[in-house]
Parts: structure tokens; sequence; C-alpha cells
């Protein structure tokens, strides 16, 4: 896990799922998964969109032309869990596409504007996921 990443998961651990700066106010959730080739254990801080009983997140990578590697790991991930503030729970994961995709990126951007930038910078369609809950974990 690169530095930056280590930082913002110690302030969303510090502050019951909050963290500052360019993140501030935004919903985050930390994502555990298994790396799809290593099989070694991941955590990644995402930004997500509140869909019913879904979380939704989106592979942007800043608008990088590959996916971020969590897109495949938690795909394939048969035990990925979410943390929000001090609960863990148990997610199962499918790719959203077409219009449903359409729509759930468009009310992202809305709530944050710059995720209308990712696009612009790569040719691939950003994938969103949506992490629907299997079963409570702990908190």
């Amino acid at each position: 896990m690169g530095d930056h990443n280590a930082g913002i998961i110690e302030e969303f651990r510090a502050n019951g799922g909050t963290v500052g700066g360019f993140f501030e106010g935004a919903t985050m959730l930390l994502l555990h998964t298994k790396g799809a080739k290593t099989g070694l254990p991941r955590t990644n801080p995402i930004l997500y969109l509140l869909d019913g009983d879904r979380y939704v997140v989106f592979g942007t990578k800043s608008g990088a032309p590959t996916d971020p590697d969590w897109v495949r790991n938690v795909l394939v991930d048969d035990d990925a869990r979410i943390e929000l503030g001090d609960r863990t729970i148990r997610v199962r994961a499918t790719q959203i596409t077409g219009p449903a995709r359409d729509e759930l990126y468009a009310r992202q951007v809305e709530r944050r504007p710059d995720f209308a930038e990712y696009p612009k910078r790569t040719t691939r369609t950003i994938p969103a996921i949506a992490l629907e809950p299997v079963e409570p974990v702990g908190g």
C-alpha cells in the first residue's frame, strides 16, 4: 500500500470513518480484498455513492488508462469486506454497465464534481461496482 493510502486509512480509522483535506465531506469506505494474483490482503480507501442498500464505487484511478487493481480483485473475491466507520460488512461485488452505470456516475459527479474530469483523461469506461452487503461482520 502506498504511503498516501496508508495516511488516509490511518486518518479514517482514527476519526470513525471521516477524513479531511481533499476528501472532507466525502463518503468513504475501506475496501478489503485479496489480490487476484497474489492472494495477499489489500485495503483501499474509496469514495462511494449510496444507492439503496448498496455501496457503489467507481474505478477512476484519476483517469489513468487502466483500471485500478482493486476492481479485478473485488470482482473475484468471495470474501470482500468494507469498513464503514467502526463497522465491517461482508459484501458481494457486481459490475454495473450501460445506462444504469451512466446514471450512477452522473449522480456521483453531482456530489463530487472532480469525477467529471476523470473520463476526459482516459479512453476506457470507468467501471462502476455495486457492493451489496451479505452480512454484518463486526461492530
